[in-house]
């Protein structure tokens, strides 16, 4: 694979800001050869529905802007439906377990639930924020506790008991 096809997956798997810097260095290849690939993908995305978008600092993957308005349908479509049972579970175990990475929500669930997370952060009902490294971790927002009408999630019913039977479905056994 050549050097913009592997920057590209990495963008596409992240999907996130990556620093420049540290791809760089991932890569191990010299400034001006990370230069030449960031080009090559910028001109290979060009006429698609991705662009690179490129700051001093970082990179990412970004949807073309002349197609704001057909993502913008999407986005209302996915704000118009129920979130569903995979959207409940993912967000009843980031409700009682955060913060928390998609990494150990994955794991919980024995799927992917990066779909999901991107729904129930569309809705504003969690939040993200960057942990040390390139992952995020998952939190509520005010605007579940608004919705579920608490202002505190220790006010759920059995709150307690759910965190007990949590921590003993979550403890290795020997």
């Amino acid at each position: 694979m050549t050097l913009d096809v592997l920057i590209e997956a990495l963008l596409f798997y992240k999907a996130a800001p990556q620093n420049k810097q540290k791809i760089g260095k991932l890569f191990a290849v010299p400034e001006e050869e990370f230069a030449s690939a960031l080009t090559t993908l910028r001109e290979r995305l060009k006429n698609g529905a991705v662009r690179l978008v490129e700051t001093e600092t970082e990179i990412q993957l970004a949807t073309a802007p002349e197609l704001s308005e057909f993502v913008e349908q999407l986005r209302k479509q996915d704000l118009s439906g129920d979130i569903g049972k995979a959207g409940a579970e993912t967000l009843a175990i980031i409700l009682y377990r955060e913060p928390i990475s998609r990494t150990e929500i994955d794991r919980l669930r024995g799927v992917n639930s990066s779909f999901i997370l991107r729904n129930l952060l569309t809705r504003g009902l969690i939040t993200r924020e960057c942990i040390t490294g390139n992952g995020y971790q998952f939190r509520i927002s005010p605007s579940l506790l608004q919705h579920l009408g608490v202002t505190n999630k220790r006010e759920l019913p059995k709150f307690s008991e759910f965190m007990d039977t949590i921590d003993a479905f979550d403890t290795p056994r020997p």
